[in-house]
């Protein structure tokens, strides 16, 4: 929509446009810790639904934009937030209910990110060829605040661990529940573990969105994307119950990153035109999908390895949280970094649409 003319989008660069994105992706995990210290407070079905709420208003309010701020902030700001309302409490509250399939049991869970993108990438392409991107976004908004509070009414703590929730509330008032965050005890926080999960959590975070945002190749290469994410979450935490959890997060992170030096950077020197460059890449999106988004799916039940589940709700929101701020600093940066490429980390190894 950039090189159309007489939209918002009108000769915005790839990195302005991107930052919808990243504003959205940051705020989704910079609010962790308030969101999980209401979803132990509240329960987390309002806190969800709230979330999901939001998502339509920020969705209504972004199709009547104007000017690229607009979406900034509307499909940035709002939707960062709403997300942070309905997302964060499916990787906080579930894995109090699972045990020796927990690694399974969290990647199907998060599954549903990569089964929405292959199934939303092509409807969306489709809405908006045919009623335009504006009633497009009143459409998703609908839609997702339906879904969104119908799974946030299914969702609560596992018994035992809203037993412990809730004695602890009772020393809480409203107000100290709504404002104040549980930070972990000091005697978790200076253990090295502590610290190396930390910088694990921030350097992940500040690459892991920058294929994401910067490789444009059509609905059909995201729908493949979107695939490999689905079965690599599932695949990859069938495998981390069986030879270790903190293995397989391991593993799989050390291989996402070979393959983006091994494939990616290879890709973009062969070039697009080239079978080889296509075919390199291809295998990069393929493989990335497959490792990097099991990160997701592994980092609860890595905490849980790490730290216990009784202190998994102060520790997640802290992980997360850095996990946003990285984020947030991360691919801004790449932006800047590529637009010397005519705003495209990889402008010459794009792969056009079998129609194009």
């Amino acid at each position: 929509m950039s090189r159309e003319p007489n939209n918002p989008f009108s000769g915005a660069s790839s990195t302005e446009i991107s930052l919808i994105g990243s504003i959205a992706a940051a705020l989704t995990k910079l609010g962790a810790p308030y969101v999980v210290a209401w979803c132990k407070y509240f329960s987390p079905q309002p806190v969800v639904c709230a979330g999901g709420l939001l998502f339509g208003v920020a969705s209504v309010l972004a199709s009547f934009g104007k000017r690229l701020w607009h979406f900034q902030l509307a499909q940035g700001l709002l939707i960062g937030v709403a997300t942070c309302l309905s997302s964060m409490p499916s990787m906080a509250v579930p894995p109090s209910w699972f045990g020796k399939h927990r690694g399974l049991d969290m990647g199907i869970i998060s599954a549903g990110t990569g089964i929405g993108g292959l199934v939303g990438s092509p409807t969306l392409t489709a809405c908006l060829q045919n009623i335009g991107f504006r009633n497009t976004l009143r459409l998703t908004g609908c839609v997702c605040t339906v879904l969104i509070c119908a799974s946030g009414a299914a969702m609560g703590w596992e018994p035992t661990m809203a037993t412990r929730t809730h004695e602890d509330n009772r020393a809480q008032s409203w107000v100290s529940g709504l404002a104040k965050v549980p930070f972990p005890p000091r005697r978790i926080v200076v253990t090295r573990k502590f610290l190396a999960q930390g910088l694990n959590s921030v350097f992940q975070s500040a690459a892991y969105h920058t294929p994401i945002f910067y490789i444009a190749a059509g609905a059909n290469f995201t729908a493949l994307s979107n695939a490999c994410n689905a079965i690599g979450k599932v695949g990859v935490g069938f495998v981390a119950d069986k030879i270790g959890r903190m293995d397989s997060f391991f593993l799989t992170t050390l291989l996402s990153s070979v393959s983006t030096a091994g494939l990616w950077v290879p890709s973009t020197v062969a070039g697009g035109s080239s079978s080889a460059g296509k075919g390199l890449f291809v295998g990069f999106t393929v493989l990335y999908g497959l490792l990097a988004s099991a990160y997701i799916g592994l980092f609860s039940p890595a905490l849980v390895e790490l730290f216990g589940m009784e202190n998994m709700p102060r520790i997640t929101g802290i992980m997360y949280f850095l996990q946003g701020a990285a984020g947030f600093v991360g691919t801004p940066v790449a932006g800047v970094l590529v637009r010397p490429l005519g705003g495209n980390l990889v402008s010459e190894t794009r792969i056009q649409n079998p129609s194009n």
